[in-house]
């Protein structure tokens, strides 16, 4: 096993060095290529590497693949909404979201982070905050379209280009141009109005190491309002040299729900935490809003593959 991890480890080296090399980080047949085989790399979840054990000079080529892996995903997110929002005027953007490369992943996760938001929460959340949201703010359109038909999302993103993009996307649906909204300020700069909002989603390539990570999460426990839940994009296992990953002692003034980790191509893992001193049977403000309905489709627990349970989810009670 030691030997085929020092396998798998080299390749992502190798690929890092080929990456790292590459002159520009936009779509093209070259980057897609590399990229493609690098996530490939990565997918698997039956291994013992711990990312965070590895010498110090594979843990500093693992922060500049972080890097180099958000910059690219950003390029590649500024690339499709732009085909998107230069459609024909009598076309929605939103109808034609399956050109995305990775539009089936953010349908799973979408999923999967409403099954958990509904499973740690009675009620519906009227107001939804996304930190990070991008050109292409795919967790919430699909939450909305698919998930929660009455909820206003308030998306988050320090770049105003993003912000114009993802705009564009959703201002020809009749329905999410009335309920999603986008801020162009840095979250650490947002200090009124985190209280008024249910649920906060922090992306991933938020905070794109410990350090910046922990500092927003800081941020977000001092102005969100107590009882309101806090849903983070983490990794695990090989999937760490994708993406950051967020522990349970980051965590502090809140308490860890659960930690999941998907073992299909879903690559985040999904960490749900509520901040202390609220209760989850009411929503913000001491408010009531309307009761999740009991539902047929797989809640989170009815998505769990028994086999690998063990493995994919972890369950807390509270955070010292």
């Amino acid at each position: 096993m030691a030997c085929e991890n020092n396998l798998i480890v080299k390749q992502i080296i190798d690929l890092y060095d080929q990456i790292s090399k590459l002159e520009c980080l936009k779509p093209s047949k070259n980057v897609d290529t590399l990229f493609g085989q690098l996530v490939s790399t990565c997918l698997p979840t039956d291994t013992n590497i711990d990312v965070t054990k590895m010498s110090d000079e594979v843990k500093d080529m693992r922060s500049n693949l972080i890097k180099l892996c958000g910059e690219a995903e950003g390029y590649l997110e500024q690339h499709f909404s732009t085909i998107l929002g230069s459609l024909p005027e009598d076309q929605n953007p939103l109808d034609h979201l399956n050109i995305f490369p990775y539009y089936n992943n953010y349908l799973k996760l979408g999923k999967l982070e409403f099954d958990l938001l509904s499973q740690h929460s009675s009620h519906v959340p009227n107001k939804i905050a996304f930190v990070g949201s991008g050109p292409m703010p795919l967790t919430s359109i699909v939450l909305a379209k698919f998930h929660l038909p009455n909820t206003t999302f308030h998306n988050f993103d320090i770049d105003s280009h993003a912000n114009t993009l993802a705009s564009s996307l959703v201002s020809r649906d009749p329905d999410l141009s009335k309920r999603m909204i986008f801020h162009t300020t840095d979250v650490l700069n947002a200090t009124e109005g985190l209280d008024q909002y249910d649920a906060v989603f922090l992306a991933a390539l938020v905070g794109m190491d410990k350090e910046a990570k922990v500092k927003a999460i800081e941020h977000l426990e001092k102005h969100m309002a107590p009882g309101a839940i806090l849903m983070l994009r983490s990794a695990h296992a090989l999937r760490a040299f994708l993406y950051p990953i967020v522990d349970s002692s980051d965590l502090k003034g809140f308490q860890l729900l659960t930690i999941y980790h998907p073992t299909d191509d879903v690559v985040n893992s999904v960490v749900i935490a509520r901040k202390l001193g609220g209760s989850s049977m009411t929503g913000v403000n001491g408010t009531r809003g309307c009761m999740f309905m009991p539902c047929n489709c797989s809640k989170v627990h009815a998505i769990m593959n028994n086999r690998c349970k063990k493995l994919m989810i972890e369950e807390f009670s509270a955070i010292e």
